[in-house]
């Protein structure tokens, strides 16, 4: 229904996207929605949901063949994101893994590092988590304190980081550390750690609000070694490989909330055509025609603006500040969606075994990772007042 009102997407319009579209809608239907209160009661998904998706080629879409990846562009990723999203599935991290990760490997990595990760990857055997937020610093990447000692051959690592996704069943990590500590050379660099390091240890997934079948937990270095072949690019490097890649991690949040706010459109109309009060459809209802039509209209603002940016980064040309827009004012739009959705839904809207109060309790977390909507307003403003911060840093000098 709500296909009819909507224009068609051309970023989504080739017959490979709409061969595409319908593999992944038969993937979630039949291999994951049963699946989704036992995942919730274990707090995590399984293994063989990761290596099924590698087996359709949906992990690592954009990554070359060499390396087990499709080949097809980002627009394919960005499909498989918002398709899972209206459908509420958060409990694989399936795009940080092939979305965030695979492209810090890709671009950075040496090509041994490539050829021992990322095929493994592509194919779901392994599974990957990225180690920056810790306990006393959200946000302020360069403030962590997780520490990496050069030992000659190796470096060893102390420190912990939390609210890791994908952490609990992650095989391999991404961890950002200090390294050169005191001196003139301290910095952020990135270290590949495989999880069966000695004194590398996970905690208890953490009890959520929402996203119940996503792990997420903590992680603990106690005097790891990590070898220095593991270093990913060049040491210090690291606050500037993830301030570049940090956009296309915000362009996914926003993928996902764009994703997400569709499918609980499409649920609401679907269940105010059909539930009844005062002898007629809850649908009939002026107030219930009026909210719905402005959901679906930001929605559609929102998709256009997307497309944009998806094919942005296609082209490498998406800009900080772009996604960051994006970001910020993707993930408040489906707030207020997924609020206006449930409140049509009346108590049963409250009750967890209906899909759009699942949609409520995940999607708030956007507004907080990937840096909080209140920092993705900083960037922006930052990037609208470029010259006269030059000019004030310039005067202060």
């Amino acid at each position: 229904m709500l296909q009819n009102v909507l224009l068609e997407r051309e970023v989504y319009s080739s017959e490979e996207h709409k061969m595409t579209q319908k593999m992944i809608q038969d993937f979630i239907k039949n291999e994951i929605m049963d699946h989704t209160e036992e995942w919730e009661k274990n707090g995590m998904v399984s293994r063989e949901i990761w290596e099924r998706a590698g087996e359709l080629g949906l992990l690592c879409i954009d990554m070359p063949e060499e390396y087990g990846g499709s080949g097809l562009d980002f627009s394919f990723s960005a499909l498989f994101i918002e398709e899972l999203a209206k459908e509420g599935v958060s409990g694989p991290g399936f795009s940080l893994h092939s979305d965030v990760i695979a492209p810090y490997l890709l671009k950075y990595g040496t090509e041994a590092q490539k050829q021992k990760y990322l095929p493994k990857m592509a194919s779901g055997k392994m599974i990957t988590s990225l180690g920056m937020t810790e306990p006393n610093c959200g946000s302020d990447l360069q403030a962590i304190t997780t520490n990496a000692v050069d030992k000659g051959d190796y470096y060893l690592v102390n420190g912990q980081k939390t609210f890791i996704t994908n952490g609990y069943m992650s095989d391999m990590s991404i961890v950002a550390v200090k390294t050169n500590t005191g001196t003139e050379k301290e910095g952020v660099s990135l270290l590949i750690m495989e999880s069966d390091s000695e004194g590398f240890e996970k905690g208890i997934p953490f009890k959520k609000i929402g996203m119940k079948a996503q792990d997420t937990c903590e992680l603990f270095y106690d005097d790891v070694k990590v070898p220095k072949e593991n270093l990913l690019g060049e040491e210090g490097s690291g606050f500037k490989i993830m301030m570049k890649e940090l956009a296309r991690e915000r362009l996914i949040v926003a993928l996902n909330a764009i994703g997400g706010a569709e499918g609980a459109i499409e649920k609401t109309i679907e269940y105010t055509s059909t539930r009844t009060a005062f002898k007629q459809p809850i649908a009939g209802f002026q107030n219930t025609q009026f909210k719905l039509a402005d959901c679906a209209t930001q929605l559609q603002l929102h998709q256009a603006f997307l497309d944009r940016c998806t094919l942005l980064l296609s082209d490498h040309k998406l800009t900080a500040e772009s996604a960051s827009m994006a970001k910020y004012s993707a993930t408040e739009m489906h707030s207020k969606v997924v609020d206006e959705c449930l409140q049509l839904f009346g108590g049963y809207g409250y009750m967890w075994d209906y899909p759009i109060a699942r949609m409520y309790a995940d999607n708030r977390v956007a507004r907080i990772y990937a840096g909080t909507n209140e920092i993705m307003k900083v960037l922006i403003a930052r990037g609208l007042f470029k010259e006269l911060f030059q000019q004030m840093k310039a005067t202060k000098k």
